[in-house]
């Protein structure tokens, strides 16, 4: 039986052999992310050319500390490939992510992506979204009133991240929010609904935006997951 960082990696490893010479590719944070870029990197030390956009501070040294070559969503127009993990995905890859507080870029590079994977361990499947607390980016200006919104409108505790005893800090300087759901029975109108709050950055809610998802499991099994389409 494999442990939840062999899975991690054997994820990594099959993400990382999708990856074709010349691609720019987005470069996921997180755990199982972290894999991924190691895996690539090997691959870079044997003659692969790729370049890839980060999703956060992390991501950035990790890429550079495996000689990957790093650029900015703003110098290109679409990325050929996105793999990054999630906290929660269902059978339709809809996905919570969030966990590592980096969801603001992570939507926007998966948002470029021509294809966006996955990469998972089984505990991470589920068969109802909401159990991992869904994390929203919020404006520190104003925070409370967003979080009293929030609790008004589903009766769920919204708890401030903290760092310690302090709040934490996104890579843009914001806080972040999680709402303890424990069942989404709706994510898209839970997603509409967080949007018309002025102040909400970003949500957790990765709705209809993964093709595929590579989940690994402890017997050593690698399944591809497709989305399907309706």
């Amino acid at each position: 039986m494999l442990s939840k960082e062999q899975i991690k990696e054997k994820v990594g490893y099959e993400a990382a052999q999708r990856v074709k010479n010349g691609m720019t590719i987005g470069a996921g944070t997180g755990s199982t992310a972290y894999w991924f870029i190691r895996a690539l990197g090997n691959r870079i030390k044997d003659g692969l050319s790729c370049r890839a956009v980060p999703t956060s501070l992390k991501t950035t040294q990790l890429l550079l500390e495996q000689n990957i070559p790093v650029i900015e969503l703003n110098a290109v127009n679409a990325l050929d490939l996105v793999v990054d993990g999630a906290d929660e995905l269902d059978a339709q890859l809809q996905l919570i992510k969030g966990g590592g507080g980096a969801l603001l870029q992570e939507k926007m590079v998966a948002f470029s992506a021509s294809r966006y994977i996955i990469i998972a361990d089984e505990s991470k499947l589920v068969a109802h979204l909401g159990r991992f607390p869904l994390p929203v980016e919020v404006i520190p200006y104003g925070y409370r009133m967003i979080q009293e919104r929030i609790e008004s409108r589903y009766g769920k505790i919204v708890s401030l991240r903290k760092k310690g005893e302090t709040p934490f800090e996104t890579d843009h300087k914001n806080y972040i929010l999680d709402i303890a759901f424990q069942r989404i029975s709706h994510p898209a109108e839970v997603a509409a609904f967080l949007k018309t709050i002025p102040g909400m950055v970003e949500h957790g809610l990765f709705l209809d935006m993964a093709q595929e998802a590579i989940i690994g499991y402890s017997s050593g099994e690698i399944k591809p997951l497709q989305a399907k389409t309706y």
